[in-house]
């Protein structure tokens, strides 16, 4: 037997003994909120505040309380059965187990959190909080920093998704369960320019459990990244996935929300039936070495109900701003929303969808 046949029958066995586990009755709706890039300090290259403290004309901390940088966000989180974070970079304390940047002469970022940070992202909700390593800092302290994370993160009481291609479940408030999966450009199983491998986790996870999220951290980066196209991207001369053709894949593998990261900037969002996308969340807490210049300053955290069936309604968009180097707060201009309303727009005439100046998300 051929081994893509192998794989085939593998995956139906794997999805068919989880249908017949997680099998349960019909549930009511499920809250979610998602935000985009979060980093919360780094202690690998503190060298960075001596710039931006004579730039501001103030000393700036290099690791300020990890507490203090998302306590602005937690009313946002308040309402929501799921929070889901893209935490990008390690998190521990010490020596780090890999040394990055060591061959590095310029253009290396070297991210890892201290480990009060997971404290603080466990905090951003009182329901569960899921935190995406999926992208291409959560490595930055080498496999074993990304064990660490891990462990730091789900001691904290932090669920962790995207470190392989199994489904992250997590029980909801009715006992059923979703899934959660993150795909990102970094290596690993989960890369999401293997697009037939993407379907088949995601087709697997979505025969066992009626709601599916999936995120994914791709593309180009900075503020010429804004326009969302169907072609690969790349940065740095590295490809980084074509934003488009994933989503395709994974909505017809059964995903019911598709939300994305790692460009820096808003991007447009789309229906494609009653799945929603999101190409790009912009930057929610990015506390360090980061640009904070427009378009890069503004950001979403995106909130949708998912009914039993896995249809998305009730979609609504937070706006938020930061300001150098890195403190997040609400927008009351909601720049963010009208640029993800025209970029949709412009990138997606038929499909994309529209952002009301109050944050409320419909269909064209």
């Amino acid at each position: 037997m051929r081994r893509d046949s192998v794989a085939r029958v593998r995956a139906a066995f794997v999805a068919d003994s989880l249908r017949r586990v997680y099998a349960v009755r019909d549930t009511g709706t499920v809250r979610f909120c998602a935000g985009g890039d979060l980093t919360l300090g780094t202690n690998l290259d503190t060298s960075w505040t001596a710039l931006v403290s004579r730039r501001l004309h103030r000393r700036v901390p290099a690791l300020p309380s990890p507490d203090s940088l998302v306590a602005p966000l937690r009313p946002i989180f308040a309402d929501a059965d799921f929070a889901l974070l893209n935490v990008e970079g390690a998190i521990g304390d010490g020596e780090p187990p890999f040394d990055k940047c060591a061959k590095s002469t310029s253009g290396c970022f070297a991210l890892r959190m201290p480990a009060s940070a997971a404290r603080a992202i466990r905090g951003v909700s009182k329901h569960t909080v899921i935190a995406n390593l999926a992208n291409n800092h959560a490595r930055d302290a080498g496999t074993e920093g990304l064990r660490e994370t891990r462990r730091i993160l789900e001691r904290a009481g932090v669920v962790v998704t995207g470190v392989d291609t199994l489904p992250t479940l997590a029980v909801t408030r009715h006992g059923d369960t979703v899934a959660f999966l993150g795909f990102a450009t970094s290596g690993g199983d989960n890369d999401l320019r293997d697009l037939d491998a993407v379907r088949r986790h995601v087709a697997r996870a979505a025969a066992a459990n009626r709601r599916v999220i999936v995120t994914m951290h791709l593309g180009a980066e900075g503020a010429d990244a804004q326009r969302t196209r169907d072609s690969t991207e790349r940065y740095y001369d590295s490809p980084r996935g074509n934003p488009v053709a994933f989503a395709e894949a994974a909505t017809s593998a059964g995903a019911d929300l598709v939300i994305g990261h790692g460009p820096h900037v808003i991007r447009a969002a789309e229906w494609r039936d009653s799945a929603f996308v999101l190409y790009s969340l912009g930057n929610l807490v990015t506390y360090g070495p980061f640009s904070h210049r427009e378009p890069m300053r503004r950001g979403v955290v995106a909130c949708a109900t998912v009914d039993g069936r896995g249809a998305v309604h009730d979609v609504k968009l937070h706006p938020t701003v930061q300001r150098a180097p890195g403190r997040v707060s609400i927008d009351r201009s909601r720049r963010a929303l009208t640029l993800m309303d025209s970029l949709s727009k412009v990138d997606f005439p038929r499909t994309g969808a529209r952002v009301h100046r109050d944050g409320k998300v419909v269909r064209r």
